[in-house]
């Protein structure tokens, strides 16, 4: 049975034999994107028309970097699984168009510090504002570094207006990568549930206007496992569809008394007096949990304006089910929709390959499947 090298070099000869004479760059045929993290970092290969090939994971992040105060441990870690990936997969540097890099690998703790661009930008900004980084003991081609995206100038901040600056890396490829895939072409908010929520405001021309952030899975693993509450919840997160009336009393004791710890101690509460089913206790956590990231939409100044737009949300689940859910009650949004993706597709790895392609229309790079 001829092996997948075999039939890889085979499919290769293929192509140069067709491509001869073309003024075309397809002997290069994939695209490594990499999504580092702070707790860990993923490296995946695509074709050049999008499909994920493979992935690798590593349990490593800029967290590292920070506590071993250098980055040596990070560069290991990324090198291990570039190796790993294209050795396993039978593909030379060669064939390797480019490799990209967003998220936090490119903050002071990662491999190569890349300042933020600021509010709005959009594709092309992106794109124009990568940069390209030759790290010989880390990959045997220069890495394109993604900047990522803050609100505002550092100077014009002050106690004053802290409340509108953020800023975000990894989160920005992401977003492009909703607005690409679901075609939008109008004022959206995107919410990205997580460890560190992102909200971000896009136009009706694709750019990212402001983000905001709030640490909900934070605040939610701390609750869970950490807390006087966590005895109420059996010290785990939901793993299915929560139960909605209790998901959504949790919501409305926090919005009602704008007491966010004294929601959180009703869970103990009803755990003891009212039902210590888990699920329906964990559900009232969850509600009270959720009801920030609601009031900070509903609040902030930078969102003026996209309270009546259409929401679109993709990231863990049941938070992203559990939050659409809310934002469909109390609030008058055009249209909410959870956005799923297949397992080990990542967005982060769809934003690169877009910007990659911006570049390439910038350059004036022509691919095969395009014509001569």
């Amino acid at each position: 049975m001829e092996s997948h090298c075999t039939k890889q070099k085979a499919h290769m000869v293929d192509i140069r034999r067709q491509t001869a004479g073309k003024r075309v760059v397809d002997e290069k045929k994939y695209i490594i994107t990499i999504d580092g993290g702070t707790t860990n970092t993923r490296v995946y290969l695509w074709t050049k028309d999008g499909i994920n090939i493979d992935s690798r994971s590593d349990g490593t992040g800029v967290r590292d970097t920070a506590a071993d105060g250098n980055n040596q441990r990070l560069k290991n870690a990324v090198r291990e699984m570039l190796t790993s990936l294209t050795q396993e997969n039978g593909i030379a540097w060669e064939t390797v168009e480019a490799v990209y890099a967003s998220g936090m690998i490119t903050s002071d703790v990662g491999l190569f510090e890349l300042p933020h661009l600021i509010a709005p930008a959009g594709l092309k900004d992106f794109s124009q504002g990568v940069k390209t980084v030759l790290l010989e003991e880390v990959c045997p081609k220069p890495v394109c570094f993604i900047p990522g995206l803050k609100n505002r100038k550092d100077e014009e901040i002050s106690l004053d207006n802290l409340a509108d600056m953020d800023m975000m890396r990894g989160e920005e490829v992401e977003a492009l990568a909703l607005l690409s895939d679901w075609k939008i072409r109008e004022p959206a908010l995107l919410i990205l549930p997580g460890s560190h929520t992102k909200m971000i405001a896009a136009d009706s021309a694709g750019r990212l206007l402001c983000c905001l952030t709030s640490m909900t899975g934070e605040i939610l693993e701390l609750l869970t496992k950490h807390s006087i509450v966590a005895g109420a919840v059996d010290r785990e997160y939901l793993k299915e569809s929560p139960d909605k009336e209790y998901l959504l009393a949790g919501y409305r004791y926090a919005r009602d008394t704008g007491s966010f710890g004294r929601t959180a101690f009703l869970t103990r509460i009803s755990s003891q007096f009212v039902s210590g089913e888990i699920k329906k206790c964990a559900s009232f956590l969850l509600g009270a949990v959720l009801e920030n990231d609601v009031a900070a939409i509903e609040s902030s100044q930078m969102f003026q304006g996209f309270q009546k737009s259409r929401v679109l949300i993709a990231g863990k689940e049941p938070l992203s089910s559990a939050l659409a859910y809310l934002l469909e009650q109390d609030n008058e949004f055009k249209e909410v929709s959870v956005l799923s993706y297949e397992k080990n597709v990542p967005l982060s790895g769809k934003g690169a390959l877009l910007i990659h392609e911006e570049r390439n229309r910038r350059n004036g790079i022509i691919r095969q499947d395009q014509g001569e």
